[in-house]
């Protein structure tokens, strides 16, 4: 299975589209326990959907949960270190840099220091992380892209 979140009308080929609303081929609430079983999942797209979650030790809990050993997840979240993307849209709830991933990342200095205490069990490898910028309208907007590699 492979799963396109927060895809509401977006269609990528060979991918479920999974929203809180219609018309996605899956409605479900990712801000609660997604209905996937554990491994069950092959691959992952997030197009700016993360900083739409509140809670981002529960999506990326979630994510690495449902993911099968060494399956990824491709995101894309707007740079909260600048650009206009991360403040503009006002049902944005999270917010993301470069460096959040680390929190998430097995291995890192910030995964072995605050994972328990956190409350983090998503363990991943960082295949690819890198930023890109366009104009929106009247301001610069930066992407950061990650791929991540669930490591179980």
């Amino acid at each position: 299975m492979k799963l396109n979140l927060g895809a509401c009308d977006r269609k990528i080929l060979e991918y479920l589209s999974v929203d809180i609303v219609p018309p996605a081929d899956i409605v479900t609430d990712l801000s609660k326990r997604w209905p996937w079983v554990d491994s069950s999942v092959e691959s992952v797209k997030a197009y700016d959907i993360i900083e739409h979650i509140e809670d981002k030790i529960h999506f990326m809990n979630e994510l690495h949960r449902v993911l099968r050993p060494g399956a990824q997840a491709e995101i894309e979240v707007p740079s909260a270190t600048h650009g206009a993307g991360w403040a503009q849209d006002p049902t944005h709830k999270s917010y993301w840099t470069m460096n959040s991933f680390q929190y998430f990342q097995d291995g890192s200095n910030a995964h072995k220091r605050f994972a328990k205490s956190y409350g983090i069990t998503a363990r991943f490898k960082i295949v690819g992380l890198s930023e890109r910028e366009y104009k929106d309208v009247k301001e610069m907007v930066w992407k950061i892209k990650v791929i991540l590699e669930a490591v179980k």
